[in-house]
């Protein structure tokens, strides 16, 4: 290991085309900058693999290669060593790892996987945890944190090399906890690889992400992976509510507890009241008051309250800081207009999620308000939700305004066309379809009255729109304040 160190200094990563390479000293097969020496990691990428540069590594200076073949046609003189792996994107975390004095070996590490709910429960884990006055690190969708400094986030979860550059910035600046979001797709590609887990969460599974797993089949059991992972010593804690929740922690050799609302639970709560203003729950004998919203985040606290008492957090101290605890930036988030409208931005961008927002919405409603959607499906991605969207936006609302969310590389007026599929006539007539988000989240804002809801979904916290690979700025917040003032 002494000797992997010694070829291992300064390591950043490269992305070319999909590809991961583990860089050393300005090595790159693009570089203009030729070192010396470096460490060459080939990673099969999900559009070109890693092993066919093989070649160009060692002409711009490689001297260790690791990979999981060595092609055909490849000079291996004595000064070049090869380390043929079985999986090169597990061993470059294993290797990261190693270089960073192995930072998860001395945190408790707590990884959150489910198809909703994994930055609300990770976000109010860390500051929980800040409130009880515990150094903490974070790791998720909207931002990283180090204790309250804040780290930009790029993806759910990064890829094993950042990660491990963040657990030992979390270690240096004395952190001993870490919760972190693990997403279906970093689970699969072995980002956590070389991470020593304390326990993990699952929330819940539904229809999501199908344009990479293909099957749901394939889904669960990437999420299942995460569990498999885990050793005797750590904890598993899983919602009871969800129907495939044993079928995750099937074989896991972690303790295993569980959370649930609706079923038998080791820490079971209850909705006493959920309104507006927030959420009564009943947990574990314990009455709690939140400011969150909606069933969904109920399942999130009692979720929160198992993985603190999993962490030997008192139950009372836990349950009196969750009191004051706030939701996360684009969840349930409200915005109100200055003549009555209500409007709510949630990142809700499956079915499942916008489901539980509105039916959280019905269960306020009076009868006289009404509730006006705007609701888009994001381009390059799972294109068999799109109907799905559509047809839960217009059962659950008074009016849909059908528009953009990323499109991406897509044309938008294709991907309104495949959700206007899942309308029947009944709901096509609910329906107004523009392709421009600004102008659909103005024209919702134009129609609504005097106490009626407005909710905007599928983007959330970003703060930009991609399209045709540039992003731009934008704010459902921002655009909703700005139309409510001008209408």
């Amino acid at each position: 290991m002494k000797l992997l160190k010694d070829l291992l200094y300064d390591v950043r990563i490269d992305e070319i085309q999909g590809t991961t390479h583990l860089a050393v000293e300005g090595l790159s097969i693009d570089s203009r900058t030729i070192k010396p020496m470096g460490l060459f990691v080939a990673i099969p990428g999900t559009l070109v693999d890693g092993h066919d540069y093989i070649k160009q590594a060692i002409l711009n200076g490689a001297t260790s290669i690791v990979c999981e073949k060595i092609p055909e046609g490849i000079n291996r003189p004595d000064s070049i060593t090869f380390v043929l792996v079985k999986d090169s994107s597990t061993a470059i975390g294993q290797i990261a790892s190693a270089y960073y004095d192995f930072p998860t070996h001395n945190m408790r590490i707590v990884a959150v996987t489910g198809t909703n709910g994994k930055t609300t429960t990770v976000t109010l884990l860390h500051r929980l945890f800040r409130m009880l006055d515990k150094k903490t690190g974070l790791i998720g969708t909207v931002e990283h944190m180090i204790n309250d400094k804040i780290e930009v986030s790029t993806h759910t979860t990064p890829d094993a090399l950042t990660l491990q550059i963040l657990f030992r910035k979390m270690a240096d600046a004395g952190c001993k906890y870490c919760f972190i979001e693990a997403s279906s797709h970093a689970i699969n590609q072995n980002r956590l690889s070389g991470t020593k887990l304390y326990g993990a969460v699952f929330t819940n599974i539904t229809h999501d992400h199908l344009d990479y797993h293909k099957t749901f089949d394939n889904y669960i059991t990437a999420k299942k992976k995460l569990f498999d992972s885990l050793s005797s010593s750590a904890f598993a804690i899983v919602n009871s509510d969800d129907s495939h929740f044993e079928d995750v922690v099937a074989n896991c050799k972690a303790e295993i507890s569980t959370f649930g609302l609706t079923t038998m639970a080791d820490n079971k709560g209850r909705i006493v009241e959920n309104q507006l203003q927030g959420l009564h729950l009943h947990i574990d004998g314990q009455d709690l008051y939140s400011r969150l919203v909606g069933g969904f985040n109920a399942s999130n606290l009692l979720a929160i309250y198992s993985v603190a008492k999993a962490l030997n957090v008192d139950p009372l101290e836990t349950l009196t800081q969750m009191s004051l605890l706030t939701p996360p930036p684009g969840r349930f988030e409200i915005v109100e207009s200055p003549d009555g409208i209500t409007a709510i931005v949630d990142y809700a961008h499956t079915p499942d999620a916008l489901e539980n927002v509105l039916s959280t919405i019905a269960k306020f409603r009076s009868g006289g308000e009404r509730l006006i959607t705007v609701v888009g499906c994001g381009g390059d991605r799972d294109v068999t939700k799109r109907p799905i969207m559509a047809r839960v936006a217009a059962n659950g609302s008074d009016q849909v305004f059908l528009t953009s969310d990323n499109p991406r590389t897509e044309d938008p007026s294709s991907i309104l066309a495949e959700m206007q599929s899942g309308l029947d006539p009944i709901n096509k007539r609910k329906c107004i379809s523009i392709t421009d988000r600004r102008e659909a989240i103005r024209a919702a804002a134009a129609f609504a009255e005097s106490g009626d809801i407005v909710v905007v979904a599928g983007k959330g916290h970003e703060t930009y729109q991609e399209i045709d690979g540039i992003r731009h700025d934008f704010d459902d917040r921002v655009i909703l304040r700005e139309a409510f003032t001008t209408a």
